[in-house]
């Protein structure tokens, strides 16, 4: 069985990468370390593409960019792959606004590369998309909210356990990056409602995990880790530190995709993160990573959100649980810091 991974270099790639790997699929990872342009040298993830190579018994790197067209119709066509994992993008609503054509090439764009290739050579193979929760824009913050001593929370009973699928993706400010998304989402949908592709999105909360090459501009709560492993101060861009995100390790995201790919429908969509269980603001990340590490976070506090910013999000994971009961979050938030922890520390004595 062959699988083909895009962005195989980032935190789902990778951990996808590594966790069909280990079941003995015949693994083929694209990636052209576009992070490292889009954040610089914190941003490589050329480390990881070693990792994946040193560990993976049956591993194929390919140096390709997305958005090259006939590379990719090319690649999928000689790898004729039994299962596509579509992880590649621009990750950050900041960076979008600065590069906003390469942000949309990558995402859109890319997505659309890969779909072609896929039906024109891999039509009946398993596609899933990483797509975002940012496909719905800043209309979470519309939710009536209460404000608690160290977070904000849900004041509606109707969203007790979180955002489902059903939430509107119009009238809301989106930023440049999660309507590049938002095409992207959709495109993956039409090409399983229209050509009857098992495709399927994931609108991803917060994912992470140890591998995670967090930075400012995207990857809260790995950024968060280092900046108090190498005793940095973390800027808080506003709500006064109470954001409230959801945390899913990328095994479990990865345990999900292998559920679809057993049993894949057409135009699927899941909200994919780690559920009520698993959220925390700001403030208590400082706190729950402080009190792993033993060093005292600093911080310092700009008096502006970020736009399209969510003030609280967290995941209802009922329709991916109803559809595929087998699955659940196996890996609790304070597991998910105690990893990333050790796994900055090793980087940073590497």
């Amino acid at each position: 069985m062959r699988i083909l991974v895009t962005g195989s270099n980032g935190l789902i790639g990778s951990a996808v990468c590594t966790f069909f790997g280990g079941r003995g699929w015949n693994v083929h990872g694209i990636d052209n370390n576009q992070r490292a342009v889009f954040f610089g040298p914190e941003g490589d993830t050329r480390w990881n593409q070693r990792y994946l190579a040193a560990t993976i018994e049956d591993f194929t790197h390919h140096e390709l960019d997305i958005r090259d067209r006939e590379g990719m119709l090319k690649a999928v066509a000689d790898v004729a792959p039994d299962a596509i994992v579509h992880t590649a993008a621009q990750p950050s609503h900041d960076k979008a606004a600065q590069i906003p054509f390469a942000d949309f090439e990558t995402n859109a764009v890319g997505t659309l590369n890969l779909l072609e290739a896929a039906r024109r050579h891999a039509l009946s193979a398993p596609f899933v998309h990483m797509s975002t929760n940012k496909v719905y824009g800043d209309a979470p913050n519309r939710i009536p909210l209460k404000e608690l001593a160290t977070r904000y929370e849900y004041a509606d009973p109707a969203f007790q356990d979180g955002i489902g699928e059903d939430f509107p993706i119009d009238q809301s400010l989106h930023s440049l990056f999660g309507a590049s998304k938002l095409a992207s989402d959709v495109l993956v949908q039409e090409y399983g409602r229209y050509f009857a592709m098992p495709t399927c999105c994931l609108r991803g909360g917060c994912l992470t995990g140890a591998s995670h090459s967090g930075v400012e501009l995207h990857g809260f709560l790995s950024y968060l880790v280092k900046c108090n492993v190498e005793r940095k101060p973390y800027r808080i861009f506003g709500y006064r530190g109470k954001q409230v995100r959801d945390n899913i390790h990328s095994r479990d995201v990865a345990q999900f995709i292998q559920c679809f790919i057993e049993a894949p429908r057409c135009g699927e969509v899941y909200n994919i993160g780690g559920g009520k269980g698993n959220t925390c603001s700001i403030l208590e990340a400082f706190r729950m990573v402080g009190d792993c590490t033993g060093i005292e976070m600093r911080s310092e506090y700009v008096d502006q959100h970020r736009v399209g910013d969510h003030i609280c999000y967290y995941t209802n994971l009922a329709k991916a649980r109803d559809h595929y009961p087998g699955w659940d979050v196996q890996i609790d938030l304070q597991a998910i810091v105690e990893e990333m922890v050790d796994g900055w520390q090793q980087r940073l004595k590497a």
